[in-house]
């Protein structure tokens, strides 16, 4: 549906391209998301369930994974089942409304993901560089403040940014070439003057990546101070193993952000910009409870453990 305003024609609803409009591709797309998604939601229930029921892992940095599991269940599910929608309806419009909705939820979640990551950075330098008082440094109710400042500051930033691009009028073409409502594909469709909206975003992105590029980079640089001042060989490869899950987390989460909204004269196409996408949308959500528990020996313990609880009769 589309409305006349002066010479324009507004548009009120769009169209996602998703991957591939083939069929049979189609199908194979809708049976890798659901396993995806499936796998994703199996490993953060999971993982969440062993820290709730192993006293072992009632400590603060479980507390942050835990609420990075739960944090990626709701970001996935932001994303995985439309993607699985449109594989299988020829309906795959979408509403100005059910447009900003997914715009708010995926830039809240993924602010709160960012913030959180940071806020887990300084979990691990408090554990390291004062392991003696790490308990009293980091009690459960500055844990939890910390949780909800993540939220509280996600969400803030979601209410700028989709406040700022859903004032703006959308005419022409009502495709967009994505399998989710993303800013660059909106902006190609805006027939307003961007210069206001870019200082908004220029000001919030400067302000937000400040904060949590300073939390990042201060708590690696004590913790690889502290690192390198411990004698002995098997110290520090313990105390690099407790923070190499993270850095992976982060680099991935990061990683993919970076390449796809802070680097304006990369030559970015619809197929690379969704290829791209798919790390921080699917992968990451993905790719958490396994980064966490794979080696992790605390966790492999409290699975064997649970394990025996359920299945060793009394």
């Amino acid at each position: 549906m589309m409305e006349m305003e002066g010479n324009w024609t507004l548009l009120t609803n769009f169209v996602l391209v998703g991957f591939t409009t083939d069929p049979f591709l189609q199908i194979i797309f809708f049976v890798l998301f659901l396993a995806s998604y499936v796998i994703t939601l199996t490993g953060n229930v999971s993982l969440m369930s062993l820290i709730y029921l192993d006293s072992r892992l009632h400590t603060p940095m479980y507390f942050f994974v835990g609420n990075l599991s739960f944090l990626d269940i709701w970001y996935s599910s932001v994303y995985t089942p439309r993607i699985l929608f449109d594989c299988v309806s020829k309906n795959n419009h979408m509403s100005l409304a059910g447009c900003a909705a997914q715009f708010f939820f995926s830039a809240g979640l993924a602010y709160t993901e960012c913030f959180l990551l940071a806020f887990m950075a300084y979990d691990r330098f408090v554990a390291i560089c004062n392991p003696l008082l790490y308990a009293v440094a980091m009690p459960k109710k500055l844990c939890i403040q910390l949780v909800v400042g993540a939220y509280a500051a996600g969400f803030a930033n979601a209410i700028i940014y989709t406040g700022n691009i859903f004032r703006l009028h959308f005419c022409g073409n009502n495709v967009i070439n994505h399998y989710f409502c993303d800013e660059p594909p909106l902006l190609k469709m805006t027939c307003d003057d961007l210069s206001v909206y870019k200082l908004i975003v220029a000001i919030v992105l400067s302000s937000n990546l400040l904060v949590i590029t300073a939390v990042i980079v201060s708590s690696y640089i004590g913790i690889g101070t502290a690192i390198v001042n411990i004698r002995s060989a098997a110290g520090r490869r313990k105390a690099f193993f407790t923070c190499s899950a993270h850095l992976m987390s982060v680099s991935l989460f990061y990683g993919s952000i970076f390449i796809m909204y802070l680097t304006p004269n990369f030559p970015h196409t619809p197929n690379w910009d969704k290829a791209n996408a798919l790390f921080y949308t699917v992968v990451n959500p993905l790719a958490n409870p396994f980064i966490y528990s794979l080696r992790n020996k605390d966790v492999k313990a409290a699975s064997k453990k649970v394990w025996r609880r359920f299945t060793v009769p009394k």
